[in-house]
């Protein structure tokens, strides 16, 4: 969720997703009503977004400070517990206005979508060229693959054993982990490309015909970005917890932590540890229930994301029908309640479907060894492929070239 530990983004834009998923979830359920199609409702339904998202920040902003994330706050101090705090308060408000200029038109896409692309992005970029030098049993070698590889053929007497070792060393990314990240990225963008033509015609203009796409990833990277923001908050309250009371056991059932000499922690037992994704074939050898449980659970989810996102968002087949209908359009051959219960032979299951198809190139990519992770390589993916989807249907509208 584009965070980066030990940053003024440390907390992401984890506060943002979790604001927006709970708002749509509320105006989705009716529990407050709000009309999309009046400026004053859309208006006030965005404040009450941003609000909720800074009042998220600094909650999550005072427990990783109380939780000791950042070391004890009685040796830290009062006020230097009182400085990260509004650090992390004051970062997290630059990225709600950065993401409102983007909303408010000022770029192409939404401020979420490019903090996420951007971190996976530069991440793959610096895993791939890092100069930095780590010290290993056989030497020192560079940390990025490519120029690892280089590096390794010309130090290297024994070539094959060089080619060897830049791709499946284990310590570093290897060139495997670029290959299996440059596969994933070909695979999403062919299943970009799935889809249903549904031929429509004007009630205004005789002739005027076109086509309704219902493509199969119909929710987009919707159905991740709400896993993800699940497992994100999951793991943020199980690490609070575990850290202060480790010895209580429906906190150990929660999820239990190991800290690793790298900075950071892994979840070792309990619910998080099961919904973690093996990295490795050879774990999944070692611990099957895990694999099993963890497959199930990213299936599940995002098919069940994507089905709820569907109908709280507005993109159900009755609220495609009713939007046809008001401009003058219709399905060919169908009235209106025809046309409802056509698009429910799609909508629904394009949702569910490829919801899993999202899913399940997730665990490919964490299987596979793709830098990153799996939910990032596919966030980035569809983002960057929404980018240029934007940038090509704007380039027409304009009557410009496009040369792609």
């Amino acid at each position: 969720m584009a965070s980066n530990r030990g940053t003024l983004m440390e907390l992401g834009i984890s506060p943002i997703v979790t604001a927006s998923m709970v708002m749509q979830l509320l105006a989705g359920a009716k529990i407050i009503d709000v009309d999309q199609s009046l400026k004053e409702d859309r208006a006030l339904f965005q404040g009450a977004q941003k609000l909720l998202a800074m009042l998220i920040t600094i909650g999550e902003a005072v427990a990783y400070v109380v939780s000791g994330m950042y070391g004890n706050v009685s040796d830290i101090g009062v006020v230097t517990s009182g400085l990260i705090i509004g650090q992390l308060f004051f970062a997290g408000v630059i990225v709600t206005i950065m993401d409102e200029f983007l909303q408010k038109g000022y770029g192409l896409g939404s401020g979420i979508s490019l903090f996420i692309a951007t971190n996976i992005c530069e991440s793959i970029v610096w895993r791939a060229f890092s100069p930095t030098t780590i010290t290993t049993a056989r030497g020192t070698e560079f940390e990025g693959a490519i120029i690892a590889l280089f590096h390794l053929l010309i130090t290297r007497s024994n070539k094959i054993q060089a080619l060897n070792e830049a791709f499946y060393r284990a310590h570093a990314p290897n060139i495997l982990n670029l290959l299996a990240t440059v596969l994933i990225f070909l695979v999403v963008i062919y299943f970009q490309g799935f889809k249903v033509d549904l031929s429509i015609r004007s009630q205004k203009v005789r002739g005027h015909q076109g086509t309704y796409p219902i493509k199969l990833f119909y929710t987009s990277n919707i159905p991740i970005i709400l896993q993800t923001a699940l497992v994100s908050n999951l793991y943020f309250f199980s690490q609070i917890l575990y850290r202060r009371y480790r010895t209580y056991f429906l906190v150990a059932l929660l999820g239990q932590w190991q800290d690793l000499e790298a900075g950071y922690s892994i979840p070792v037992g309990g619910l998080a540890y099961y919904i973690s994704p093996p990295r490795t074939f050879g774990e999944i050898g070692a611990d099957p229930v895990h694999a099993l449980v963890y497959f199930a659970f990213v299936l599940a989810s995002c098919a069940l994301f994507s089905k709820t996102w569907v109908e709280v968002s507005g993109s159900s087949a009755r609220d495609v029908a009713k939007q046809l209908r008001d401009q003058q359009m219709f399905l060919e051959g169908h009235r209106y309640e025809s046309m409802v219960k056509t698009l429910n032979r799609y909508i629904p299951n394009a949702a569910a479907f490829g919801g899993m198809c999202i899913g399940a190139l997730t665990i490919m990519a964490d299987l596979l060894g793709a830098i990153g992770s799996g939910t990032g390589i596919l966030l980035a993916v569809t983002i960057i492929y929404q980018y240029f989807e934007a940038f090509a249907k704007e380039q027409q509208e304009s009557g410009g070239i496009f040369l792609f």
